[in-house]
């Protein structure tokens, strides 16, 4: 497995998901450079209070996140690109097929039964600490996939 030095998060607007996934990355895998896009994003929002909140109850902060949408040169850039759902990996094949070999959903790329992250947007804190749990899950396995060593 080549060596994942930059790695690029996407779910629909920036403002949930991948900002929750790339926090936890930036944690288990602080020697990854993390970002997180949308593609459906409009730029600058903040992360929502749902994921600013979980993520506050593990210690790390959303607060000086700003949505951005996903472009061709984030994608160009990134060594591998984690999608939160099939939707979001099928808008980035349909549009550039040749990314085939480094794009996937987040479970699919740690070995998991393809799961897309349901959306807590507009949910209580419950779907957000839900959402946020089985990212962490995913990251943890996603952390240890990369530290493994090649034969």
């Amino acid at each position: 497995m080549p060596k994942i030095e930059r790695l690029l998060l996407v779910c629909t607007g920036n403002t949930c998901r991948s900002p929750m996934a790339e926090a936890l990355c930036q944690h288990y895998l602080p020697e990854v450079e993390t970002l997180s896009a949308g593609v459906g994003a409009a730029p600058g929002l903040p992360a929502s209070i749902g994921a600013q909140e979980a993520m506050e109850r593990r210690g790390l902060h959303l607060e000086h996140h700003r949505s951005r949408a996903l472009s061709a040169y984030l994608l160009a850039d990134a060594d591998l690109v984690l999608c939160m759902g099939q939707s979001h990996k099928q808008v980035i094949l349909q549009a550039l097929p040749e990314l085939a070999a480094k794009v996937f959903t987040l479970a699919e790329y740690v070995d998991e039964p393809d799961q897309d992250i349901a959306d807590p947007f507009g949910g209580d804190s419950e779907a957000y600490e839900a959402c946020a749990q089985q990212i962490e899950a995913l990251v943890q396995k996603l952390a240890a996939k990369l530290e493994e060593k090649p034969e």
